[in-house]
């Protein structure tokens, strides 16, 4: 199977499509159907990248569906396909025409997948908050609903100091040099410290 790129410009109801270097032209609707017919069209093909416009939001669910197909997608800033496209002398400007360039581009970018990168985040957020939660639960008092209220309540676990968590749970004494008020004062805030004060107070 010989090597494929695609390039799909985007727009609110259809896709234009271009199959590199089998100079497959298509349009399609920018409905789930549509997408089940792209993945048909591109069955038995090797893909090596497929190329789209960022487009306002226009490109997200296609974009969800040809990552859990495993198809190479990249996502790139309108401005670069432009400024692709006059470097290669295209000048006018049609759906068909941009589709091209963007196949022609498919073979020079391979920015990686915007949700590919969010999954790797995700991931790492919950090996980390794994981590924390069995820190946390190894301290006296402490169970596992105490700390999925604290990893809740206070995300900024593990990245700020203690005194700043203090603070920003309303547990750190103050100073009031106001008037006639002076000296060190205690305070519980509202809303993001309640729940784990709560939970702090007796054992789960």
């Amino acid at each position: 199977m010989s090597l494929t790129l695609v390039g799909i410009d985007v727009a609110k109801a259809t896709l234009a499509i271009c199959v590199l270097p089998h100079q497959l032209h298509l349009t399609l609707p920018n409905t789930s159907a549509g997408h089940a017919q792209l993945l048909a069209h591109l069955k038995g093909h090797s893909v090596d990248n497929l190329l789209l416009e960022a487009t306002g939001g226009y490109e997200r669910a296609l974009m969800r569906v040809l990552s859990k197909a495993g198809l190479p997608v990249t996502r790139i800033n309108p401005r670069r396909a432009r400024a692709f496209a006059e470097a290669l002398g295209k000048i006018a400007k049609t759906d068909p025409i941009d589709a091209q360039v963007l196949a022609h581009m498919a073979g020079v970018v391979k920015a990686p997948c915007i949700l590919k990168i969010d999954k790797v985040i995700a991931q790492a957020q919950g090996q980390l908050d794994d981590a924390l939660g069995r820190s946390l639960m190894a301290v006296a008092g402490i169970g596992q609903v105490t700390a999925a209220s604290l990893l809740a309540y206070l995300p900024e676990l593990g990245r700020l100091t203690r005194k700043q968590i203090a603070a920003l749970a309303g547990l750190a004494p103050y100073n009031v040099d106001s008037g006639v008020r002076q000296g060190r004062h205690h305070r519980l805030h509202a809303g993001t410290a309640h729940p784990p004060q709560r939970h702090g107070q007796r054992p789960n």
